[in-house]
């Protein structure tokens, strides 16, 4: 090896499956190796020196999704000396040491709590050449004081809380995100201020059940607060959040959406299953007329709200008549969009020993009725828009088309996908010339012309385009990054600019 290449910075490249919560950790996991000296690789490069699969352990598939591209990696790493793997997120808070008896050559396990973790874990393992798995029970750190390499220079997440106090009996998140924290408020809007700074538009407050915000320090109406709060933020143009939970949702909340300009008319509410009985068996704390009722009062403040939701078919027990009453609530609350998904047994949750365990032939011709159903539905409502002009956030990577059509992709306020045509042959004033060139993170005013189930064209003009400071970061190539917002929690991780340690532990 030459002193060049024995001097160059250790490159990474990070993987991630699974919820908001996941790739919203894995832009800390980026900020951290960044922090500690390396370097991410580039798209084309297929031997980085680190690869880190952020993991998800929510469906079955997980598993041999992970188990699978270990295996593909097992003999790219033969080929590279010096190569590490590490497993994190859920499943290896979920497998542990399983993961290193399945497959010897991953380097580091570190589980959901301890992510800050990660470096120190890579040095040991090179140091000690020996696999390091450390999961933890509880938190070491809240994420949100890690350091974060950003992914969107016009949209960022936000965690208000992690864990969650539910017990759902077919999730297996609270036995591996823990019992719900919540972040203090100023530290918050701290980072909101932070990103908005950056140049970001766009914030989503993440939490496994954000409205139940605030159960730490004993203030209910805590979430309907900080949305507010977000409103007096200058230069925030759009406020998300997700996900809330039915039982936990007031009216204060609807209140601070409809009066807070930013907060975007926009709600995702797991609905799970429109019967009584399952959402009982489920352990899910509400039922159909409740969850209706939420919808009711959130569209009488909030005509144009676009509301979506998760559904799961085949929850053990479910019967036909159970099943034609999610339908019933599905075409009742008219969605505008719904992740549908066959319910997934998984280890250590009590569905998954519960009686009534469905056949797959069942389960998957009840997924395809409730697919059909909600396209139907779905396309109804977007048919709604057209002719009706909406206000586009630029986006990169939501239209696998566009290179084709010579369309740009972005959302509008309430979340729709959106794609517009851009003017870009130079025939359409401003829009066309250099000087106006569209950019992610730039807003855009366009009419609809047309709508399918999952998206909606606006095929004419741009009617108004408006540069912002997040297009010119992306024209810069620059991403956002963050500091770590301190709790006054204790810390662990490499400090920044310090050599590796040689001695396989650090502490500070």
């Amino acid at each position: 090896m030459t002193t060049a290449a024995a001097s160059s910075p250790r490159t990474y490249q990070v993987r991630t499956y699974g919820c908001q919560m996941n790739v919203h950790d894995s832009e800390r996991i980026s900020g951290l190796l960044e922090q500690a000296g390396y370097v991410r690789a580039a798209e084309a490069d297929d031997n980085p020196d680190v690869v880190v699969f952020n993991t998800c352990a929510v469906r079955e598939n997980a598993d041999n999704r992970l188990y699978g591209n270990l295996g593909h990696l097992r003999p790219v790493k033969a080929r590279h000396p010096g190569m590490q793997i590490a497993v994190g997120g859920c499943l290896a808070q979920k497998d542990r040491g399983e993961i290193v008896r399945k497959a010897p050559w991953v380097d580091v396990v570190f589980g959901t709590h301890n992510i800050g973790s990660l470096p120190v874990l890579l040095d040991r393992a090179r140091h000690n050449a020996a696999a390091e798995v450390e999961i933890l029970e509880s938190l070491d750190v809240f994420p949100s004081t890690l350091p974060t390499r950003r992914e969107s220079t016009y949209a960022g997440w936000v965690s208000i809380s992690v864990g969650c106090n539910n017990t759902c009996t077919f999730c297996i998140v609270p036995s591996l995100r823990g019992k719900e924290k919540d972040r203090r408020p100023g530290d918050i809007l701290s980072e909101v201020r932070a990103l908005v700074d950056e140049g970001v538009l766009e914030v989503t407050l993440l939490g496994q059940n954000v409205n139940s915000y605030g159960v730490e320090f004993g203030d209910r109406l805590a979430f309907g607060k900080l949305l507010r709060a977000c409103g007096d933020i200058e230069g925030l143009e759009r406020v998300r959040f997700t996900s809330p939970h039915p039982k936990d949702f007031t009216d204060d909340v609807i209140a601070a959406m409809a009066e807070t300009p930013n907060v975007c008319h926009s709600l995702h509410m797991p609905l799970q299953s429109g019967s009584d009985d399952v959402l009982r068996a489920m352990r899910r704390s509400y039922r159909a007329e409740r969850y209706l009722g939420i919808i009711e009062k959130v569209r009488a403040a909030m005509p144009d709200a676009a509301i979506t939701t998760d559904i799961i078919v085949g929850f053990p027990g479910e019967t036909d008549a159970d099943f034609e009453r999610t339908l019933d609530v599905v075409r009742e609350a008219r969605f505008s969009s719904a992740f549908t998904f066959q319910y997934s047994k998984r280890p250590g949750t009590p569905a998954a020993t519960m009686d009534g365990q469905l056949p797959k032939q069942v389960v998957q011709e009840r997924y395809e009725r409730l697919i059909a159903c909600v396209e139907e539905i779905t396309w109804a409502e977007n048919k709604k828009l057209v002719g009706e002009t909406v206000e586009v956030l630029v986006a990169v990577g939501e239209g696998r088309k566009d290179e084709r059509t010579g369309r740009m992709s972005g959302r509008a306020r309430d979340g729709r996908l959106v794609h517009f045509a851009t003017g870009a042959n130079g025939q359409h004033g401003e829009a066309g010339s250099q000087a106006g060139r569209i950019r992610p993170g730039d807003i855009v005013h366009t009419t609809i012309t047309y709508a399918a189930p999952h998206h909606l064209n606006a095929d004419g003009e741009p009617l108004a385009h408006r540069r912002t400071r997040a297009g010119d970061a992306a024209e810069a190539g620059r991403a956002p990054r963050t500091p770590g917002v301190l709790l006054g929690l204790p810390t662990i991780g490499a400090p920044a600019a310090a050599p590796a340690p040689t001695t396989g532990c650090a502490a500070h």
